[in-house]
């Protein structure tokens, strides 16, 4: 099974949507935020399959970040999954990502550090992150046949930019 890794899209100021007393769950993306997440999308859309299951955080951006997704891949809109919401360990995300079957490839959209926290988990079994995504940045890994931490390959990492080039 291969793992696709999105983190959200450019958001609203955290400072300032925070200043005004609102909750941080709440905040969405901006609308250049929505904008590139569209090139990007495209962008992802050229480089993989549509995948079999879309998870995302709970948080407003990236479930904003992975409805985008879903469209450019033509697929139902996204679960939300409490093991992608921000602070959580890497390996909360096991039981998801095992049971997922007999599908070639699942994607996830959620947060930094969380996202590189979990990558890195799965590369080489470490829970201090040694990959960080960009916003609206991807990477795809190769589980293999049971995902586990240290088990799995990177295939690819993409920074947003590359990302909107290949979706032109």
């Amino acid at each position: 099974m291969k793992l696709l890794v999105v983190r959200h899209a450019p958001a609203e100021s955290r400072a300032a949507w925070i200043a005004k007393g609102r909750d941080d769950a709440l905040r969405p993306l901006t609308a250049a935020g929505r904008r590139r997440m569209r090139e990007i999308a495209r962008g992802i859309a050229r480089a993989v399959e549509p995948p079999g299951a879309l998870a995302t955080s709970p948080l407003a951006r990236a479930r904003q970040t992975a409805d985008i997704l879903a469209r450019a891949f033509g697929i139902r809109g996204p679960t939300e999954l409490e093991a992608l919401a921000p602070g959580r360990r890497p390996e909360a995300l096991l039981g998801w990502l095992r049971g997922g079957g007999r599908r070639a490839l699942a994607a996830v959209v959620g947060h930094e550090p969380h996202l590189g926290a979990l990558v890195s988990w799965l590369l080489a079994g470490r829970g201090s992150a040694f990959v960080q995504l960009k916003k609206g940045g991807a990477c795809l890994l190769d589980l293999g046949p049971r995902p586990g931490p240290g088990r799995s390959r990177l295939l690819w990492l993409a920074a947003p930019a590359q990302l909107r080039r290949l979706g032109r």
